[in-house]
Parts: C-alpha cells; sequence; structure tokens
C-alpha cells in the first residue's frame, strides 16, 4: 500500500461509507492536498505538480461536481468501484484521474508502477501528508497500491471494479483487457496518442518578438517536461500557409529562439538520448521520409519532412522536431486519424481554426489547444467527458 488509512487488508469502504457526487469530505481533502502541492517549495522541485494544485482548487472542484449534478428528475451517483492502471511515462496523470473519479463519489484502487520516482513519490507523500486532517472516510474508500508482475490481483481487481481505466498505450490496454470484468463494468481506455503542433507561418512573421518568445517557450514547456514522450507533447510542427522560402524563415526564426528558450530554462537530452534520436533521424532521411536534418544541439534536433503524410507517430526521441510545410489547414485533414490527441496551434485566425476543427468532423483529432496548453489537463480528455463517465444516472417519472 503507498497510500492507504484504516485496517490492513480492507480493500475498499463498507456500504456505511458511501461517497456522494461532490462529497464535501472529498472536496476538502482534495483540497488541503493541492495547498500543499502549491507551496513555492514543492511548485519549485516540480513545477507539474504546480499544475496540478491548480487544477484541484476548491473553485475548480466545486464547477466540476456542478457539471456532473443534473437540475431534471435524473439523479446522479457515483459509477461504484474504479481500477485505475496510470502509465509510467507521465507520473502524475494517475492523480488527474483519479481526483475525478473520487470526486465523483467512487471508491478507487489505483495501481501505482513500482517504477515511479521524482514527482509521484512526492505526491504519495503529499496524500498521505493531508491524510493527518482528512476524513477518515478518505483512506477507507482510497486506496493507491504497487504490486509486481501479479496476473492473480489484476484479476481481482479487475473483477472488483464497475470500471476500468487502463492508460499507457496499446501494448498495456491489450495486457490488461485479457483479465475479464464482471458483465456489467466497462473500460475507460488511454492507448497509444500522436499529438502535432502547427505554426501560421503567416501568423509568425507578422508576430512581435515578445509574442514570438512566448509562443515559443510554451512549446517548450508542451515538449520537454516529459521527454517530449506524454500523449499530448508534439511530435511534428505543420508549417502553415506562405511560400516555401517564408516557411523555411518561420522554421528558422522558430528553430534559433527555440534552442535559446531551451538553454535559458535548463532543458536537458542526455547524450545516449541524442544519439538515439541521430539513428532516428537517419531512418527517416533513409526511407526518404525526410530530405534533410539538422543538430545544433543535444536539446534540439530538426527534420524538414517531404509532406505531412511522412510525418511519424512514433517517439523518436526528446527534443525531436520534423517540420512539414502545407499551404492551409486544410491540407493536414487527411493525414489526421483517431490516434490523434492533441493539435496545439500559433498564429492562427479563430475562424480558420474553427474551420479545421469542422473539417475534421470527429475522425481524428480531440484538443485543439494554443502553445503551452498541449500538457494542461482537462476535464474533457481524449474525446471523454471524465466527470460523466465516472457517475451512473437514474431516471424518475412520478406519472
Amino acid at each position: 500500500m503507498r497510500f492507504r488509512f484504516g485496517e490492513p487488508g480492507e480493500l475498499t469502504a463498507p456500504s456505511a461509507d458511501r461517497l456522494a457526487v461532490g462529497d464535501p469530505r472529498v472536496v476538502d481533502f482534495l483540497s488541503r492536498f493541492a495547498r500543499k502541492l502549491l507551496a513555492p517549495a514543492v511548485a519549485r522541485r516540480h513545477p507539474e505538480l504546480g499544475s496540478l494544485g491548480f487544477f484541484l482548487r476548491p473553485a475548480e472542484l466545486n464547477r466540476v461536481a456542478g457539471r456532473m449534478r443534473r437540475s431534471d428528475d435524473t439523479y446522479v451517483f457515483p459509477r461504484g468501484n474504479v481500477f485505475h492502471v496510470p502509465p509510467t511515462n507521465v507520473d502524475t496523470i494517475f492523480v488527474y484521474s483519479w481526483a475525478l473519479s473520487a470526486l465523483a463519489g467512487n471508491h478507487n484502487v489505483v495501481r501505482i508502477s513500482s517504477r515511479s520516482a521524482g514527482a509521484a513519490e512526492t505526491v504519495l507523500a503529499t496524500l498521505n501528508a493531508t491524510l493527518a486532517d482528512a476524513d477518515p472516510v478518505i483512506g477507507r474508500t482510497q486506496r493507491m497500491v504497487t504490486y509486481g508482475r501479479d496476473d492473480a490481483l489484476t484479476a481481482a481487481l479487475s473483477a472488483w471494479c464497475d470500471l476500468r481505466v487502463i492508460w499507457g498505450g496499446d501494448s498495456a490496454v491489450e495486457a490488461i483487457r485479457r483479465h475479464p470484468l464482471r458483465p456489467s463494468a466497462r473500460d475507460l481506455t488511454f492507448p497509444d496518442r500522436t499529438s502535432w503542433a502547427a505554426l501560421s507561418v503567416p501568423g509568425w512573421l507578422a508576430a512581435d518578438p515578445e509574442a514570438r518568445r512566448r509562443a515559443v517557450v510554451g512549446f517548450s514547456n508542451d515538449a520537454y517536461w516529459f521527454d517530449q514522450a506524454a500523449c499530448s507533447s508534439p511530435r511534428t510542427v505543420f508549417l502553415v500557409g506562405g511560400d516555401a522560402g517564408r516557411a523555411q524563415q518561420a522554421q528558422d526564426d522558430f528553430l534559433t529562439l527555440l534552442g535559446e528558450v531551451v538553454v535559458e530554462r535548463g532543458w536537458s537530452v542526455d547524450a545516449a538520448m541524442a544519439v538515439e534520436k541521430r539513428v532516428h533521424a537517419y531512418g527517416l532521411a533513409a526511407t526518404g521520409a525526410a530530405t534533410t536534418l539538422a543538430f545544433p544541439g543535444n536539446a534540439v534536433t530538426s527534420l524538414s519532412l517531404t509532406g505531412p503524410a511522412a510525418a511519424p507517430r512514433r517517439w523518436i526521441g526528446a527534443g525531436a522536431f520534423p517540420f512539414a510545410h502545407v499551404g492551409a489547414l486544410a491540407d493536414l485533414v487527411p493525414a489526421m486519424n483517431r490516434q490523434d490527441q492533441t493539435f496545439s496551434h500559433f498564429g492562427f485566425e479563430p475562424a480558420e481554426l474553427r474551420a479545421f476543427a469542422g473539417a475534421l468532423g470527429g475522425r481524428g483529432v480531440d484538443r485543439i489547444v494554443p502553445f503551452g496548453s498541449a500538457l494542461t489537463f482537462s476535464a474533457i480528455w481524449d474525446g471523454y467527458d471524465l466527470p460523466h463517465e465516472f457517475t451512473r444516472l437514474t431516471t424518475l417519472e412520478t406519472a
């Protein structure tokens, strides 16, 4: 057990300890937890935990809880027991889904990887510290556990739950799905995803230096915080609009400023990663997908692609940025599919982005956000409205 309160061996609370949607005991606990995460010493050591603390502030918790409730003759209840299997490459994502599930009043068990470290360990220590002043029902209904490859335990938790939340890619989803659920239960899955960035060439060239710098700082956060391995981190940058010469100018300006920002903010890529990036980059060149390569330093690698169809969907290393030029956002629509998650942007008019979203027609891309917001978690994620996924409805007709 990594986070628990109560008698050892208790898996969850007895029925007398039921939680309600937006239960004030849960809101109080999460609010106290958020305040600890926002403490300057924690935020300096793990900036991503500051974002988590902001997400769990009382005003946001109450807003989300309000969205779960209904004003008609429909009762909203917790879904029941929820088993979470988070990824190992983004070591705070489990807190977001667990917190929303707890806010919905569910009893939760979260499997924490034995490889968790850094921010995840700080989260667990902070959760346990917050329990001192919490209602004991929190510990009796919420569990975070670590165990090795134990199919029997995973099978038991799968049979116990009403909802199983699986993060971490296609292979993780397939492995966990081998364990059957009860007939009334279901899975909420977050498989392999790819995310992109788009830079308007006319918008970039018309922007003032301060706006360009803000955009690149935001982009660097999106790309480097989790070594570009987060599902929402951009893998390829599409240069949109303008002729080839202006697109190359925008690319060169962008990369120069990115190199400066990376140094200033202390982002780094170790030598082994830099070598791996070179191998992948040369591989793209060998297949004809990339026409030029540039390695100005370990932290930034750029590739010019033959077109949007050549954009790699696999992770090729931290700080690796393929570029492809298209005439308009509409030209990217055929290249998008259901694997695509976040599309971050700079320099476009709102009407351009709305037309692009409409042209996609739900066939690909779940989020369209400005540079700097790719990693900002939302209650709507991967196309799921999570507050509603974590609840169930009972309708009432009196006549």
